[in-house]
């Protein structure tokens, strides 16, 4: 069974790195944009370097990654580096079996538009598989955890700082797609991916505590903890229960609350940042 899954894993990351690897190659790579991507800084290096795509997004992406490693830890795994070697393996087969491509569209802004909407598919795919791959992810990681930018704006910054790499070999329109782009690109992965991950603090006051507790702990596997509250208009005091939640738990919750309790009084708060201890770590001991 574990077999299985891993083979299934594999599969997954393995052909959402080659939507991510086709859509440089046949969209990124023929409008010479430099979009929010390492592969994008490949593009704008290969005007210098006499090297194709492939090798340089390899020799950056193995850079990166060890800078990773040495500044986060362990916190990239086996999935990062699989597919952060895999991505310009693929470019390079691309650029084997099809060499000289010029473009579907025969335009630098459709193709940018192309680029966008398939690569956003490849990265949300990763991400939801809790891996990335790799290049500014990694450099999103690294600023999200020293200078606590939050990931997609820090994203956003490098992505910016790659675009106007452009200008050193492009015209000016080169440079404005790159630009718009890297935004339009940030937009899509803000809403797509980074809300995704948002969790939600969800506050519920219900004569049904008990079973609305009692569904938490035990349905879902989550947390709670109960405050004494005090209603203003009848001073009674209540029990209020506030949980943390992910998406797909927060929906089976309010389905739960609609069913035993359609009058709870419910509030919710997205939080998209948490620090705690983990359950399975030994408790703590205070003297």
């Amino acid at each position: 069974m574990k077999r299985f899954a891993l083979i299934k894993e594999i599969f997954v990351l393995t052909m959402a790195t080659i939507i991510i690897g086709a859509a440089v190659y046949f969209f990124l790579m023929p409008s010479h944009a430099s979009v929010s991507s390492i592969s994008g800084l490949s593009i704008v290096l290969t005007n210098f370097v006499p090297l194709p795509v492939s090798v340089i997004t390899m020799i950056l992406n193995v850079f990166l990654l060890i800078i990773g490693f040495i500044t986060c830890g362990p916190e990239f795994g086996y999935k990062t580096v699989y597919t952060s070697i895999l991505l310009p393996v693929v470019i390079g087969i691309f650029e084997r079996t099809f060499p000289d491509f010029v473009s579907f569209t025969g335009d630098a802004t459709l193709d940018v538009l192309c680029y966008i909407f398939f690569v956003s598919i490849g990265i949300a795919i990763l991400f939801n598989r809790n891996a990335s791959s790799g290049g500014l992810d990694i450099v999103a990681k690294i600023l999200n955890k020293y200078l606590r930018i939050d990931l997609g704006k820090a994203m956003s910054a490098a992505g910016l700082c790659v675009a106007v790499s452009s200008i050193l070999v492009y015209d000016s329109k080169t440079l404005l797609l790159s630009i718009l782009g890297t935004y339009f690109n940030g937009v899509i992965l803000d809403h797509f991916i980074f809300d995704q991950k948002l969790k939600r603090r969800v506050c519920i006051v219900s004569p049904f505590e008990k079973e609305i507790r009692e569904f938490i702990l035990n349905e879902l596997h989550s947390g709670a903890s109960i405050y004494k509250a005090i209603g203003a208009y009848r001073m009674q005091e209540h029990d209020e229960i506030i949980t943390i939640v992910d998406k797909n738990e927060f929906q089976k919750l309010m389905a739960f609350i609609d069913k035993v309790d359609p009058q709870a009084f419910v509030t919710v708060y997205k939080v998209s940042e948490m620090q705690y201890r983990s359950k399975s770590m030994p408790e703590r001991v205070f003297e």
